[in-house]
């Protein structure tokens, strides 16, 4: 057994938690990375991941702040310049576009597995970060009485710090232990993702189509040769509905796809990855206790609808590496009630407006009432004829 001191320990080496050990990579401050998966190099001739983000401007500025960046640009990366929105119910659409607001694109869609690739990559580089992958914390010990916390591991080894960050996803268990309480619900949705081939180009467009059942997603993706026929899907369905998706064979998948997408892109000619996970809205009752802090879907998850999720994780990162280093230059305790109180200050407002919206919108659009269908419809043609609202709407998605 062995005891590792260190000032910063980062439960969790996914999007979140890599990000905040790039944002302190080179500081004064020692940190450890700990993670229950030994992460490789991303394979730039595999095929697309099934699961994939969408990063807004902000995202993707922060992204390259961080030096990771670049190596994303180095393997593959399908930038959109478009997204058009639409009522099954109805006529009405909303179509935005980049130019409008002067943006070389309004988003990014990236591969899960090569966004952690890359800062993984950006970390090799950083002399105060200790990666312990793969292992697992078991136990937390946190007396405020005590000079330090200590996390117990799978593998027998403490590590004692001043601060813990909890980074391990929805179902942190480091949350858990750290008896920090969520206030959550099923949307009574799964989504189901896959990869498909479309026979027209999607003109480097993101489509959804928000339906009674739940909305439909098109993501653009573009590979190493330039094909601009594939798309990442993201259909939110009924648990029964989504169950007979998943079970059924490759065509008739992709015939119901196509009915359901209105052909917008012709016939589904190809379909990979199929798989399916229940969707559920969570937001923890505050963002830290003791010296234990949340960030990202340890913190809040929401409905996938607008593709915001890792942009709010990503947020929280920043904000919180701002007040860390703010900190030691005044040479606070990184564990210190006003620093922490400062993210959660900074942060838990801007999520729950977001996660309110979201419901919101995935409420009005489940809804079938007659009136209702004439108010969105009629809201949505309105914003597509204001250009300046459509332009406010932009930025804010985007972050800029």
């Amino acid at each position: 057994m062995n005891r590792i001191e260190c000032d910063i320990a980062i439960v969790g080496g996914g999007m979140a938690g890599s990000a905040l050990a790039c944002a302190l990579a080179d500081s004064a401050c020692r940190i450890v990375l700990i993670d229950n998966t030994e992460h490789k190099p991303f394979k730039p001739d595999a095929f697309f991941d099934p699961r994939v983000v969408a990063l807004s401007a902000a995202s993707q500025q922060f992204l390259e702040q961080l030096g990771a960046w670049k190596f994303i640009l180095a393997q593959r990366v399908s930038p959109f310049e478009r997204m058009q929105v639409w009522d099954a119910e109805g006529t009405a659409q909303v179509c935005f576009d980049a130019a409008e607001v002067q943006q070389p694109a309004l988003g990014y869609i990236v591969e899960n597995s090569l966004v952690v690739a890359a800062l993984q990559q950006r970390l090799q580089n950083a002399s105060n970060v200790n990666c312990l992958c793969p292992d697992t914390v078991t136990g937390l010990h946190d007396d405020e009485k005590a000079p330090q916390c200590e996390l117990v591991l799978q593998s027998g080894n403490t590590v004692h710090c001043q601060l813990v960050i909890a980074a391990d996803g929805a179902q942190s268990a480091l949350r858990t232990l750290a008896g920090i309480k969520t206030v959550e619900w099923d949307y009574g949705h799964t989504a189901v993702v896959a990869t498909v081939r479309t026979a027209h180009t999607h003109e480097r467009t993101a489509r959804q189509r928000f339906m009674a059942s739940g909305p439909l997603a098109f993501l653009p993706l573009r590979d190493n040769s330039g094909d601009e026929h594939w798309s990442s899907i993201v259909w939110s369905t009924a648990p029964d509905c989504a169950q007979s998706l998943l079970e059924m064979s490759q065509t008739e998948f992709a015939a119901q796809l196509g009915n359901a997408f209105e052909h917008k892109l012709g016939d589904i000619i190809e379909v990979r990855g199929r798989s399916g996970f229940p969707l559920r809205q969570r937001h923890a009752r505050a963002y830290h206790q003791g010296r234990v802090v949340l960030i990202g879907d340890s913190a809040h998850t929401i409905h996938p609808l607008a593709g915001q999720g890792v942009n709010l994780g990503f947020m929280d990162v920043k904000v919180l590496a701002e007040e860390l280093l703010d900190a030691m230059t005044r040479q606070l305790p990184l564990a210190h009630p006003v620093v922490l109180k400062r993210y959660q200050r900074r942060r838990r407002g801007a999520n729950l407006s977001m996660t309110a919206t979201m419901e919101l919108f995935q409420r009005l659009f489940a809804r079938r009432e007659l009136p209702l269908r004439w108010l969105r419809n009629t809201g949505m043609r309105g914003i597509d004829a204001l250009p300046a609202v459509k332009r406010k709407i932009m930025r804010g998605a985007m972050g800029v």
